[in-house]
C-alpha cells in the first residue's frame, strides 16, 4: 500500500477544486441546452471522462491494475444505478436554475443514511435521524414551489418535472453510494472509478436508438468539455481523500451552492428565491451535522478498537 503524506490543507484545496470543476461541467451541460437527450448527455459525460481518468491512472502506474476486478457484477450494479441517476440529474439540471438543481442534489447524503440503515443494517441513532428529517423538510421547501407548477403547463411544467427528476437522481445516487460502500471492501478506488465510466458509457450508448439529436459543433464541444471536466473533477476528488479525512473535506462540498449561485446569476440570470434560500440553509445544516456525527462515531469506533487491542 502506498504511503501518503497527510496534508489536510492540500486535501481541502483539492476538494474545493473538484467542486469548481464539477460546477464547470454542470454549466457546460446547461449551455448545451434542453434539446439534447439525457442519454446523449450521459454518454458524452462518461466517455470523455475516461480520457483524463486513464491518463491519471497511467501516470500513477495504476492503469493495468485498475482493470482487474474480483466483482464485475458489483460494478455492473453500481454502474447501472449510477447512469440512471445521472440521466435523471442531467434532465433536471437542464430544466432547473443551477442553484436549485444543486440544492435538491444535497438530498443524496440524507437518503444514503436511510439506505445504510435499511440495507447495510447500520445503526443510526436519534441525532442522525433528526438531521435526516429536517434535511428532508429543507428539500421539500426548495422543491415545493416547482412541484406546484405542474398544473401551469409549458415551461413551468418542465421545471416541475425537472425537480422530480433531480429528486429521483438523489434517491438513485443514495443507492449507488451503498453499492460503492460494498465495493470498497474488496476493490481499489481506481478500479471503481474506471469501471463506472466504462459501464456508464456503454449503458448510455444503448439509448442511441431512442432519440438522440443531431448536434451542432458548439453543442458538441460543450458536451465534450463537460465530459473532460467530469473526469478531472473525479480525479481531484479522489486525490482530496488521499491527503485528508473524509470528515475534513466533505463539508466543503457545500461551497457549491455559493459558487453555483454566482455562476447561475452571471451566466444564466438565475436569482434564488426565498424558499430556495431557506430550504437550502436547512439542508446544508443537516448535511454538515450528519458529517460531524459520522466523524464522532468513527473516532468512537477507533478508540474502542484500540482499547480492545490493548486489553
Amino acid at each position: 500500500m502506498e504511503s501518503v503524506l497527510r496534508n489536510p490543507m492540500r486535501g481541502i484545496l483539492m476538494k474545493v477544486s473538484s467542486v469548481v470543476v464539477f460546477l464547470c461541467m454542470q454549466t457546460f451541460i446547461k449551455l448545451a441546452g434542453t434539446d439534447v437527450a439525457p442519454g446523449q448527455v450521459t454518454f458524452y459525460r462518461s466517455f470523455f471522462a475516461l480520457f483524463p481518468i486513464m491518463a491519471y491512472l497511467a501516470y500513477r502506474g495504476q492503469l493495468k491494475a485498475a482493470f482487474y476486478t474480483a466483482n464485475p457484477i458489483g460494478h455492473v450494479k453500481r454502474g447501472t444505478i449510477g447512469i440512471v441517476s445521472m440521466g435523471f440529474g442531467f434532465y433536471g439540471l437542464m430544466h432547473l436554475p443551477l442553484p436549485e438543481a444543486i440544492a435538491l442534489g444535497y438530498a443524496t447524503p440524507l437518503i444514503a443514511v436511510i439506505f445504510a440503515a435499511v440495507f447495510l443494517r447500520e445503526r443510526v441513532r436519534l441525532y442522525r435521524w433528526s438531521a435526516v428529517f429536517f434535511g428532508i423538510v429543507g428539500v421539500a421547501i426548495v422543491s415545493w414551489p416547482k412541484l406546484t407548477l405542474f398544473r401551469a403547463g409549458g415551461i413551468e411544467a418542465e421545471q416541475a418535472l425537472g425537480a422530480i427528476c433531480v429528486l429521483m437522481s438523489a434517491v438513485l445516487a443514495g443507492m449507488a453510494m451503498i453499492q460503492v460502500r460494498k465495493l470498497v471492501e474488496e476493490e481499489r478506488t481506481a478500479t471503481i472509478v474506471l469501471y463506472f465510466s466504462m459501464i456508464a458509457s456503454l449503458c448510455s450508448l444503448l439509448t442511441l436508438p431512442f432519440g438522440w439529436y443531431s448536434l451542432d459543433l458548439e453543442t458538441t464541444l460543450y458536451l465534450i468539455v463537460a465530459g473532460f471536466c467530469g473526469g478531472v473533477a473525479q480525479i481531484l476528488l479522489t486525490e482530496s481523500y488521499r491527503h485528508a479525512d473524509v470528515s475534513t473535506v466533505a463539508p466543503f462540498e457545500y461551497t457549491s451552492i455559493l459558487l453555483g449561485g454566482v455562476i447561475g446569476y452571471v451566466v444564466f440570470g438565475d436569482v434564488p428565491g426565498g424558499h430556495m434560500m431557506v430550504g437550502t440553509a436547512i439542508v446544508v445544516a443537516a448535511g454538515i451535522y450528519i458529517i460531524h456525527r459520522e466523524h464522532q462515531l468513527g473516532l468512537e469506533r477507533r478508540n474502542a478498537q484500540r482499547a480492545g487491542g490493548g486489553g
